[in-house]
């Protein structure tokens, strides 16, 4: 089974003569502001963010093996790593922040998105 992201047709199609996206299944672009796009591409994005954060992570702790011994190269690896860590923290606040002030201000549509 092939799944895509996004198919985009241009010329023609549903939405009049301009562009006609279709999602993967489950994400309604047709008639949906761009609140409701943004929060139904907002698992993406923490995916995406999880996901380089990973990369980031890898290619700091191979930059800091592969130094062999110089200072300046080390420095740059843990620099790496320092601001691998940091972007997930703030990754991580922003999940959180998100779930709270849907919390607090009743929208169900947020607290939906990650069940």
């Amino acid at each position: 089974m092939q799944k895509t992201l996004a198919q985009f047709s241009i010329g023609g199609g549903s939405n009049g003569p301009g562009i006609d996206i279709q999602g993967p299944e489950g994400f309604a672009f047709e008639g949906a502001g761009i609140g409701a796009i943004i929060g139904q591409s907002l698992s993406y994005v923490f995916a995406a963010a999880g996901i380089g954060l990973l990369l980031m992570i890898i290619s700091s702790g191979f930059s800091m093996m592969m130094s062999a011994g110089d200072p300046k190269k080390a420095a740059a690896g843990k620099t790496a790593l320092t601001n691998a860590i940091i972007g997930f923290i703030l990754i991580f606040a922003a999940f959180w922040i998100v779930q709270i002030m849907g919390t607090i201000l009743g929208w169900q549509s947020i607290l939906d998105i990650f069940q």
